[in-house]
């Protein structure tokens, strides 16, 4: 599979002066800031609070608050099917990567890729496939091999020489999910990421999640 598809990866700055191209999911978070009439005033004031909340985490040795600053990125990535490179690229996913800058030490340093996680492919299994499957239907369920095609899609592009060319490291993805299971709060405190909690039965975003490689 890995040789039927090649990858192209761009990125643009999420700063104030972002906007949204035209093929940019109109539900993804960063878009919508950028749009509407105080645009400009939104993006900056996300940027402060993102900025902020940064420098109470790393606070050791931050006396002022101020010591750093994070620049956003957002990477688009396309995949364009047959390895002659003739075929049309279809948009994949959206993620962003972070760089943190040390204003003290003037240093750049790599943060992650990920983050907030885009994808057309997972749209359209949940808005179409999976509806389409439970229409009429007096139990919900999900079809055969629901997620298979994007989980292996995002395994493609993670092991691509585009993505190795790209990224240093792993993806991470930061979700926000509505869900009806019962999550219990368990000894364990990250200084960054907060108390862990877990949950006795999966949902089915986190089975979807699972054929992508993540946990």
């Amino acid at each position: 599979m890995d040789n039927a598809f090649e990858f192209t990866i761009k990125s643009v700055c999420f700063d104030e002066h972002y906007r949204p191209s035209e093929n940019t999911r109109t539900t993804t978070n960063f878009a919508n800031l950028a749009r509407g009439e105080r645009r400009q005033e939104n993006l900056r004031n996300t940027l402060t609070m993102i900025n902020n909340r940064f420098n109470a985490l790393a606070h050791w040795d931050n006396a002022g608050g101020d010591r750093y600053a994070l620049e956003l990125e957002i990477v688009s990535a396309e995949m364009q099917i047959g390895v002659e490179g003739n075929g049309q690229a279809i948009p994949l996913i959206e993620v962003l990567k972070t760089t943190i800058v040390d204003r003290k030490t003037n240093e750049r340093l790599e943060g992650i890729v990920g983050n907030n996680f885009s994808s057309y492919v997972r749209d359209y299994d949940f808005s179409v496939v999976l509806l389409g499957h439970n229409r009429g239907q007096a139990e919900f369920s999900t079809p055969d091999n629901f997620g298979d095609l994007h989980g292996k899609l995002f395994k493609c592009f993670v092991n691509s020489a585009a993505y190795r060319q790209h990224f240093k490291k792993s993806p991470v993805i930061c979700l926000s999910v509505s869900n009806t299971k019962t999550y219990h709060r368990t000894e364990n405190q990250h200084p960054v990421l907060g108390v862990e909690y877990q949950q006795d039965e999966y949902s089915l975003t986190d089975e979807y999640f699972k054929k992508m490689g993540l946990k």
